[in-house]
């Protein structure tokens, strides 16, 4: 890259086989469903996740709008966490284009809702309520450091969602980095919810685009779906080739992204005036922020960082920061990121 780029993993360049093969792929109409290389990736995709049919889709964001919209349906109710990427970063898509309302619930350290208030909030046939008919979930969960939640939450959701009729759906944008992470194949994870979508662009290095998996009926819907919101792509395996690369060759390669991310938070332990908690970072996000005693705002370290060094860092509030490790952050980079910040904060 050109850049020591820590913002997001969304930042990622395909590698060198991706372009090959983005070069190389089979192309077809695939709103036709004639892309051999498109359907090839959904096929992987959903026995990745155990599932039995995939849908790839743009983004993260479109792939559970779509989940969403073909769950649930004006008037009906999604139980979401209220820090949670679907509540919060999603342009209120599930309000404005579907007319569902989101009721958010606290979570704990790690993104988990408390199960008895999932139960609780799940509202009673009365015709002045709305309806609740969906459950909405996260993992890994990244507002709380891209915390890797173990199946055991979901399959308690699962009991829930069924005495109520309801569905659930995972926001897996980066479920392989929980996989990773926990030790466990990603459908040890999947197998007690309804749908997941997962980003190929994120962690997996892919430049486009997301997959969202389910039951064969349910992913048929969600094509319908898809096409209204403007989702129906053509010669789509330009793209499905960089995601087929991601999924075969990507995946257990995360584990250096959690080690550089470790090795991060470790450094950033080290360093006076930071505050970090390196025991909550188990994937590839490190939240930190700067003690009351440092004059320094986060902007204000971060356009020096860029200036004087070409590290770009992320901001979370005036006070604090978000780094993400991913392919093309090695830990060369993590020590150059440690040693600028130890001099910024050192200049009195």
């Amino acid at each position: 890259m050109d850049r020591i780029d820590f913002r997001s993993d969304t930042v990622t360049w395909p590698t060198p086989t991706m372009r090959t093969a983005m070069a190389q792929a089979p192309l077809g109409d695939d709103v036709y469903g004639e892309d051999p290389t498109v359907n090839e990736l959904e096929a992987l995709a959903a026995a990745k996740v155990g599932k039995e049919a995939g849908l790839f889709v743009a983004s993260g964001t479109m792939g559970n709008l779509t989940a969403i919209l073909t769950h649930a349906t004006r008037g009906d109710e999604a139980i979401v966490g209220q820090d949670s990427h679907t509540y919060l970063w999603e342009a209120g898509g599930m309000a404005t284009l579907g007319g569902i309302v989101p009721h958010p619930l606290p979570t704990d350290a790690f993104g988990r809702m408390e199960l008895a208030q999932v139960k609780q909030s799940v509202r009673s046939d009365d015709p002045h309520l709305p309806h609740s008919r969906l459950i909405l979930v996260e993992n890994s969960y990244g507002d709380k450091n891209g915390y890797p939640i173990p199946p055991d939450y979901f399959a308690n959701l699962r009991q829930i969602a069924d005495q109520h009729n309801l569905r659930l759906h995972m926001d897996g944008a980066r479920l392989f980095n929980a996989a990773v992470a926990l030790g466990i194949p990603a459908a040890a994870i999947t197998e007690h919810v309804d749908s997941v979508t997962f980003c190929l662009s994120k962690g997996l290095c892919a430049p486009v685009g997301s997959v969202l998996c389910g039951s064969a009926e349910f992913i048929r819907r969600a094509r319908r779906t898809r096409k209204a919101l403007g989702g129906g792509m053509r010669q789509a395996g330009v793209l499905a080739a960089a995601g087929l690369i991601a999924l075969n060759e990507m995946t257990e390669r995360l584990a250096d992204d959690h080690r550089h991310a470790q090795q991060l938070a470790q450094g950033l332990a080290q360093i006076p005036g930071i505050i970090v908690a390196p025991d909550h970072i188990k994937t590839n996000i490190v939240y930190f922020q700067l003690e009351d005693a440092v004059a320094l705002s986060a902007e204000d370290i971060t356009q020096r960082l860029r200036t004087e060094a070409n590290i770009w860092l992320g901001t979370n509030g005036p006070r604090g920061f978000r780094a993400v490790t991913h392919y093309w952050i090695q830990e060369a980079n993590v020590t150059s990121l440690l040693e600028k910040l130890t001099h910024i904060l050192a200049v009195k």
